[in-house]
C-alpha cells in the first residue's frame, strides 16, 4: 500500500521522474579503438578526410604539382587536397 502511494505521489509531480537503469555497452571492446594521431583535411572531391601521414607535393603528368595527404582512413594511400 505504501509503495502504491509513493508511486502515485511521484507521478503527480511533473518534475519528478523515476530513475532509469544505467545502460551498459553491448561490446566493450568496440569502444577501445586504437587512436592514431592524425589530422582532418579538405579533399579535392569536397569531402573531409582523416589522414595519418604527412602532406606531400607530387608531380602531375601534365607537369604541375599537387598537394596530397598520405595514409588516409579507408585504405587510401594518397588523397589530392583542395588548396
Amino acid at each position: 500500500m505504501k509503495a502504491l502511494a509513493a508511486l502515485l505521489l511521484t507521478l503527480s509531480f511533473p518534475g519528478l521522474k523515476p530513475a532509469q537503469p544505467l545502460r551498459t555497452p553491448l561490446e566493450p571492446s568496440a569502444n577501445r579503438e586504437t587512436h592514431k594521431s592524425g589530422k582532418w583535411y579538405f579533399a579535392q572531391t569536397g569531402h573531409a578526410v582523416f589522414c595519418y601521414g604527412p602532406v606531400m607535393l607530387v608531380t602531375l603528368p601534365t607537369g604541375g604539382l599537387q598537394r596530397v595527404a598520405t595514409f588516409c582512413k579507408g585504405d587510401q594511400t594518397m588523397v589530392p587536397l583542395k588548396d
